[in-house]
């Protein structure tokens, strides 16, 4: 069987599992775009016991929890509560599942961990290797299948008649399992480098639920195989070193031993068991695992708690009507300005006496302007016979800047290029002592690697914008490539991979200046602002306060 007919087959038959056994199966991860193959594997999951609840990876505590319903409150002068999602059964849907926050990925874990009988299906759109959904609900979900390589005509999910589905969940508490079924399959996820208990778990629920569909009452090896299949490749971790077999020096017993005669020949061995589920591991897993931790590093974990990226600050906005829904927050002032001029009138008909008479309609949300940190990066043109009076320039630029920062709050960076490379010598920081020190030792002299310091600073930038802050580019050079990436000599080269870099800047939309710092001026630094998208400012015997003026001013505007 192909693999990508293979990954239909698991797909519906997880799908049929998740019928059988919702509580004990949670529900599963379909990594798929929008195409062919996730329409058709959607049109399936009505088929799945509960509603269909689509939420987005934005909803709010009250959706899922319940809480008060002010609008309703205080039309009716009771209290009304909204149900949320938590208080009944239902399948719940969640496209763009690698956008979940630490946060909803707690409180989404809380209603699975309920035994309420919630099937959650993630709908992973994750086109960087690096996003995914957080791990604390991947580990709670039985199932993991790939759709991006089903073709439009291999899009089956063929799934049990209802009637059976009913007639296996009914069967499902009479099942049962070899008393070793359970440490087999718990020796076989740690071969994996599988280190949580709810692996071995989910298999074994995995393995009652196929029993059940296909009419047994006892769990047999081979449902134990394909939920091994099924759960295990998605979470191991490592390939599974081999065992050594243990054989006798008796010559009489040809290798044999007492088990081996009283063993049950309909038994599958563990090797072939794990040698099914190591069939099912991508090739790169050590290189995924990788990709999983920078990940989970990046994101400060999957736990509650987590700070949000680019809020540091907020100025107060003047507030707007809204409907309190467990994000916002009602601006109280506001809103008794609203309903002052009211309270005559709506008194005429009211019966219950009330002193203040407060209408839906009157409550006003409180709003907040959120900005990030502004991150500024210098690269500065470090080569040449003028490289000093650059760098005593840049270095002035910069400390002008960092005092300004604990006004303003913005950080600054330096990468200085120079040689046959560039090096970044100060680190995103606000420290004016940190700057002053780091500044004061920096080198100068050799070719210009311009197109080496341009990939140092877009690295850098695409950091700093994943970590919540907002990059802006300033270059200090002449343009006067004339060292290539790799480190070989050549002008004509070393321009072009520095116009190639400075298009991939521009296309990651941000501003940046060119501060052109040549003694006389030419059109190779304005072609490279052009490249940018940013500005151009010929400088050539700016001092450093005029640099500093002039970047913030660009950058500014």
């Amino acid at each position: 069987m192909s693999a990508p007919a293979a990954s239909a087959r698991y797909a519906a038959r997880a799908l049929a599992a998740l019928s059988v056994d919702p509580i004990g199966l949670k529900g599963m991860v379909v990594q798929a775009r929008v195409g062919p193959a996730r329409t058709a594997f959607e049109a399936v999951l009505p088929r799945l016991p509960g509603p269909l609840r689509r939420i987005p990876p934005s909803v709010s505590d009250t959706q899922l929890f319940g809480g008060l319903n002010l609008a309703a409150t205080l039309a009716e002068n009771r209290p009304v509560r909204d149900p949320g999602l938590q208080q009944s059964a239902a399948t719940i849907i969640v496209p763009m599942a690698e956008r979940i926050t630490p946060g909803l990925a707690a409180r989404l874990s809380r209603i699975l961990d309920d035994d309420s009988g919630h099937i959650m299906i993630l709908l992973d759109e994750g086109a960087d290797e690096d996003e995914a959904p957080p791990g604390a609900l991947l580990d709670r979900l039985a199932f993991h299948v790939d759709l991006n390589d089903v073709p439009a005509r291999g899009a089956r999910f063929l799934l049990p008649a209802p009637a059976d589905i009913a007639d296996a969940r009914g069967r499902l508490p009479q099942v049962a399992y070899h008393d070793d079924a359970a440490g087999k399959m718990t020796a076989i996820a740690a071969r994996f480098g599988i280190d949580s208990l709810r692996a071995p778990l989910l298999a074994l629920r995995t393995a009652r639920a196929l029993a059940a569909l296909d009419h047994c009452d006892h769990v047999e090896e081979e449902h134990l195989r394909e939920a091994a299949e099924m759960v295990f490749p998605s979470r191991a971790r490592a390939f599974p070193a081999p065992d050594d077999p243990q054989t006798t020096d008796d010559p009489g017993t040809d290798g044999r031993t007492d088990d081996d005669e009283s063993a049950d020949p309909t038994t599958i061995p563990d090797e072939i068991l794990v040698d099914a589920v190591a069939a099912r591991l991508p090739h790169d897993l050590l290189e995924q695992n990788l990709r999983r931790e920078r990940s989970r590093n990046r994101s400060g974990g999957n736990g509650a708690g987590a700070r949000k990226i680019g809020n540091r600050r907020g100025r107060p906005l003047p507030s707007r009507p809204g409907k309190p829904d467990g994000r916002n927050r009602i601006d109280p002032v506001a809103t008794l300005r609203v309903a002052a001029p009211w309270q005559r009138l709506r008194r005429r008909n009211d019966t219950a006496g009330r002193s203040v008479i407060i209408d839906p309609s009157d409550i006003r949300i409180r709003r907040f302007e959120e900005r990030s940190d502004r991150l500024l990066i210098f690269a500065v043109d470090a080569s040449g016979s003028s490289a000093a009076a650059r760098l005593a320039e840049a270095k002035g630029a910069v400390e002008l800047l960092l005092a300004r920062a604990y006004a303003k709050r913005d950080q600054v960076a330096l990468i200085a290029f120079r040689g046959q490379e560039a090096n970044l010598l100060l680190p995103p920081t606000r420290s004016l002592v940190q700057g002053k020190r780091r500044l004061a030792a920096l080198p100068g002299g050799g070719g210009t690697p311009l197109a080496a310091g341009l990939q140092a600073a877009a690295s850098l930038m695409q950091v700093s914008r994943r970590q919540g802050m907002h990059p802006m580019l300033a270059l200090l050079t002449d343009a006067r490539a004339n060292i290539g990436l790799d480190g070989t000599p050549g002008r004509a080269a070393a321009w072009s991979e520095a116009r190639t870099l400075a298009g991939q800047i521009h296309a990651l939309g941000l501003a940046s200046v060119v501060v052109d710092i040549s003694v006389r001026p030419g059109h190779q630094a304005e072609q490279l602002a052009t490249d940018l998208g940013g500005d151009y400012l010929a400088l050539p015997r700016a001092d450093a306060r005029r640099i500093s003026r002039a970047v913030d001013t660009a950058l500014d505007g």
